[in-house]
């Protein structure tokens, strides 16, 4: 087999530039030699990171792409793992070790994909991948704009966001109606916060919900004291608040509820 039908039931965009991709697995700094990577379907990725000394699992949920690498790449059928990755157990791969993620993800479920990572935070020191542009764009944003919301600050409250470049659709196969960019993170030193895990989600999710409006109006349903609300950080819109003014806020709806 010398050749992968794109699937768009899996949201299959092949990149086919090989300077792309070597710049993509360069920019990963994994901290331990373990890496998952998802989605390698033809393999461009995949044919560099085997050229590193790493301890390197793949994970393909598509029959065709799997039969490719094995026989078109020679990747030992030993380190794929077919299967849904949304529906993995990380703690299972690397025996419980830390390990990096790097992959070419497919757009239609690429927001999950970083909500898994962050579900696993203990286990994912890093990742470097592709997501499309908007998307990118919104896990690295910082407060003030637009583009800032749940996916900045859920994924910043654990980790170093870094936006490093674009790529145009043109370098993919079939070629998707956007632009893709590539980022990384690096998970922080100290990622466990100092609040109640489950309420921040809430909170942030109940800020941005509302957008639009100040959070007082926000976070209404919480019930929370007159007291508390006359704070003045209920005064703002959840963009203009800090991953630390959400894990604020959220320390002291805890302690009022």
């Amino acid at each position: 087999m010398n050749f992968v039908k794109p699937k768009k039931y899996l949201g299959q965009h092949f990149l086919t530039d090989k300077n792309v991709a070597k710049k993509i697995t360069e920019s990963l700094k994994p901290i331990t030699k373990n890496v998952l990577e998802i989605g390698p379907g033809t393999g461009i990725l995949t044919s560099f990171l085997l050229k590193k000394k790493y301890n390197l699992i793949l994970v393909e949920i598509d029959d065709e792409s799997v039969a490719f690498l094995i026989n078109s790449l020679l990747v030992d059928e030993k380190i794929i793992i077919k299967k849904d990755f949304l529906k993995l157990d990380l703690s299972a791969i690397f025996s419980g070790n830390n390990f990096s993620i790097i992959g070419n993800f497919p757009y239609n479920i690429s927001s999950q994909i970083l909500f898994k990572i962050i579900e696993n935070k203990q286990l994912v020191s890093d990742m470097c991948g592709m997501f499309q542009l908007e998307v990118a764009k919104r896990i690295c944003e910082k407060p003030g704009t637009k583009v800032y919301g749940i996916l900045s600050v859920l994924t910043q409250a654990y980790f170093e966001t870094n936006f490093l470049f674009t790529v145009s659709k043109n370098l993919f196969y079939p070629a998707p109606n956007v632009e893709s960019a590539v980022i990384s993170l690096k998970r922080r030193e100290n990622f466990y916060l100092k609040c109640n895990e489950l309420l921040f989600f809430r909170v942030v999710k109940l800020s941005f919900q509302q957008r639009r409006k100040k959070v007082r109006n926000s976070l209404k349903t919480l019930n929370l004291s007159n007291n508390l609300r006359e704070d003045a950080i209920f005064d703002k819109r959840p963009e203009q608040l800090s991953v630390n003014d959400f894990i604020k806020l959220t320390c002291s709806i805890e302690n009022d509820i």
